[in-house]
């Protein structure tokens, strides 16, 4: 490989909570790597998804929502998501257009708004603003918010996009591209995603859970893969802990007579063989662990730096 002629470098995904990041990995990677619900800060890490593009690879990073911290797990999602847009080529800051323009005073326009003010601190960094969830929205209602971005100074280029629907990712990738550094390429060229299997496999079951429980359980919850069994079939044994903090709350994930975990069991494997492409045996434990938010273990698991206690 000639490593004058080929291009390669990271792109951050940032934006407040729920502002549509995961979303638009997947519709710009062409696959899924992020885990998607309706839940916001969904995303606990960064997360890597790899899009080739003649001879450069681009390195997309989704990072967590970035907001107001109040936990510990908070501090440690929002330092994610800042410690991937410090060591990023460029950024795209993905922000809600709906909500914008719904109530320019929502959580998500006041987190977007000290986003942007942290984003004004670090000069000379390339960084685009990505307006997301535009179906529906009228050309009128857009373009206030096109100025208004614009006139901060920060950015680069705004672009309109529907992350849902694909509408408007070619701009996207195009300005993305032409800002990768020269450089060999940091992955293999038919590698979509840079997140170990074991991880993967536990950010799927989390998603199932968010989606069918998400009305019912705060963000209390966590799952760890503690167990991955290659078979001599080619299939593979996965043993998941689900961890909660309440007895309450392993009763909802349980669900009566256990139809709830057995529904969550079949929605992750399913996702999962088709995945790994393969037969996948799935076995779910639900277990009380009140700290589990507290635990330096659980940080390394997700792959996030534990933060100090609080002064």
């Amino acid at each position: 490989m000639n490593d004058v002629r080929t291009r390669c470098g990271f792109a951050a995904i940032i934006g407040a909570p729920n502002a549509g990041k995961s979303t638009l990995i997947n519709a710009l990677v062409g696959t899924k790597v992020a885990i998607v619900s309706p839940k916001v800060q969904t995303t606990r890490m960064n997360v890597r998804g790899i899009v080739m593009r003649q001879e450069t690879q681009i390195v997309f990073v989704d990072t967590p929502g970035i907001f107001r911290p109040r936990r510990r797990l908070d501090r440690a999602m929002v330092g994610a998501a800042w410690s991937g847009a410090e060591e990023a080529d460029a950024i795209l800051l993905v922000v809600d257009a709906a909500d914008l323009t719904a109530n320019d005073k929502s959580p998500g326009a006041r987190d977007t708004d000290a986003i942007i003010a942290g984003l004004q601190e670090g000069r000379g960094k390339k960084t685009a603003l990505v307006l997301n969830k535009i179906d529906g929205m009228k050309r009128t209602d857009l373009l206030p918010l096109v100025e208004k971005f614009h006139a901060v100074g920060v950015f680069e280029d705004v672009f309109l996009v529907s992350a849902l629907k694909g509408q408007g990712l070619e701009e996207v990738l195009e300005w993305t591209c032409a800002r990768m550094p020269p450089g060999p390429w940091h992955y293999p060229e038919d590698e979509a995603a840079d997140i170990p299997s074991r991880l993967l496999a536990s950010e799927v079951t989390r998603e199932k859970i968010y989606l069918r429980l998400h009305d019912e359980l705060p963000y209390a919850i966590t799952v760890e893969t503690e167990k991955w069994e290659e078979r001599k079939d080619g299939s593979v044994k996965i043993d998941q802990n689900i961890y909660v903090q309440r007895e309450g709350q392993k009763a909802i994930v349980l669900g009566k007579g256990g139809a709830t975990i057995k529904k969550l069991g079949e929605m992750s494997r399913t996702e999962l063989e088709q995945m790994f492409s393969r037969r996948v045996h799935l076995f779910l434990f639900v277990k009380v662990r009140e700290d589990w938010a507290e635990q330096r273990e659980h940080y390394r698991e997700m792959g996030l730096e534990f933060p100090p206690d609080e002064k």
